[in-house]
C-alpha cells in the first residue's frame, strides 16, 4: 500500500460511525509498589501508589473506535447502583454518549478491580452478573438498538461478546438479520456460550483457544495449515465472509470466503515489549472494522489491525489505540 493511501485510509476513518453492542465494564486499576510479603499469609502487600479507573469491554471497543477519529454509538445494559455513575462520568469524559444504555434493576454493573505491583498484575477482583437478559432487559435494549438502526446512518455494527449476558443468542441473530436486511456489515469478538450463534456475521474474530472451544473439533495447532482446518470447518458453520484467528506471538490469520473461493493470509507478530495484553482484542476488532468499511481487503485488514493490537499491549490496562503512532507504524512497516 502506498504512502499517501495509508493517509488517506486513516482519514477516511473520520466521517464512519460504528454501533458497538456487547458487555461493557468498569475496570479499576490500584497501582503500587511491592517491597515485601504480608505476615499474615504468604502474600505480597502492595503499596498502593495511585488508582484509575478505565472503560472496559465493549466500552473499550468504543474508545479505540473514538480514538480512531470514528463515532461510536454504544448499546449496552448496566446497573442502576453507583458504579453506573462512575461508567457514565468516564463516559462523559471520553467524550462519549450514554442515550444507548440502559439501566436495569436486574443487576449489577461489571467492575473488575485490578491491583498493579511493581508493573505486573498481581490479582483481579470480579463484581458482576452474567445471567442472560431478562425479557424487560431485552425488551429494552432491542428498542434502544432499533431506535439507532432504523433512524440514524450506521457504517458498521460490532458484536463484542464477554459472556456477561447481554449477547444472547436471540439478540444476536436478531442483530445479524436486521443488519444484513440494511447492508451493514457485522464484526464479531465471541465467547463459547454463544459461538455459533453468530451465523451470517461479516468478520469473526476468535482467538486460537476460542476457535478450538467453538467448535469442538480436533485439529493441529502446531502449524498454520493445521489451524486452518479449524478455520474452514467455522467457515463452513458460520457462512461468514471473513475468519480473523487472533495467535498471540504468531499473529493472525484472516480468511475470506467468496462465493465457496477461500483464500488466506497469515501476518506474522511483531516484536514488542509486552506489559499487559488485557484490551488488545478490543482494539484488534476496531481496527478491522473500520478498515473493512473503508473497503480494504483481507490482507490489509489483518495487517492494521494486528498491528494495533501490539502496540496497546506496550500499555498498562485496557487503553485506546493511538491513532498517530499506528498511522506512523503502519507507514514504516
Amino acid at each position: 500500500m502506498p504512502r499517501e493511501d495509508i493517509k488517506t485510509l486513516f482519514d477516511s476513518f473520520n466521517d464512519k460511525r460504528i454501533l458497538i453492542i456487547g458487555d461493557v465494564m468498569l475496570d479499576l486499576y490500584l497501582n503500587g509498589k511491592v517491597e515485601r510479603i504480608s505476615p499474615e499469609a504468604p502474600v505480597p502487600i502492595v503499596a498502593v501508589g495511585n488508582r484509575f479507573a478505565r472503560l472496559g469491554g465493549a466500552a473499550n471497543v468504543a474508545q479505540n473506535i473514538k480514538a480512531l477519529g470514528a463515532e461510536p454509538v454504544l448499546c449496552s445494559i448496566i446497573g442502576d447502583d453507583s458504579k453506573s455513575h462512575d461508567f457514565f462520568d468516564l463516559l462523559k469524559e471520553h467524550g462519549m454518549p450514554n442515550n444507548g444504555i440502559v439501566k436495569s434493576k436486574e443487576r449489577r454493573t461489571t467492575t473488575k478491580y485490578r491491583i498493579i505491583g511493581n508493573n505486573a498484575q498481581m490479582l483481579r477482583v470480579d463484581d458482576e452478573d452474567t445471567f442472560n437478559l431478562t425479557d424487560n432487559e431485552y425488551k429494552a435494549l432491542c428498542d434502544k438498538i432499533d431506535g439507532i438502526l432504523y433512524r440514524e446512518r450506521i457504517d458498521g455494527i460490532i458484536l463484542q461478546d464477554y459472556n456477561k449476558g447481554v449477547l444472547t443468542e436471540k439478540l444476536i441473530r436478531r442483530t445479524i438479520a436486521v443488519a444484513n436486511e440494511k447492508n451493514i456489515p457485522v464484526g464479531v469478538d465471541p465467547k463459547k456460550n454463544n459461538f455459533l450463534a453468530y451465523e451470517n456475521c461479516t468478520l469473526f474474530k476468535p482467538n486460537l483457544k476460542e476457535l478450538k472451544e467453538g467448535i469442538n473439533i480436533e485439529f493441529p495447532t502446531d502449524t498454520i495449515e493445521g489451524i486452518l482446518l479449524g478455520v474452514n470447518a467455522l467457515q463452513d458453520k458460520l457462512n461468514c465472509r471473513f475468519v480473523m484467528n487472533t495467535l498471540s506471538e504468531r499473529g493472525v490469520i484472516i480468511q475470506e470466503n467468496i462465493n465457496g473461493t477461500r483464500q488466506y493470509h497469515h501476518i506474522p507478530a511483531h516484536l514488542r515489549k509486552i506489559a499487559d495484553v488485557s484490551g488488545a482484542g478490543d482494539t484488534v476488532l476496531g481496527v478491522a472494522m473500520l478498515c473493512l468499511v473503508c473497503g480494504q481487503d483481507a490482507q490489509h485488514i489483518a495487517a492494521i489491525s494486528n498491528l494495533a493490537g501490539g502496540l496497546v499491549c506496550e500499555e498498562i490496562g485496557a487503553v485506546p489505540i493511538n491513532k498517530e503512532r499506528l498511522l506512523k507504524e503502519t507507514e514504516k512497516i
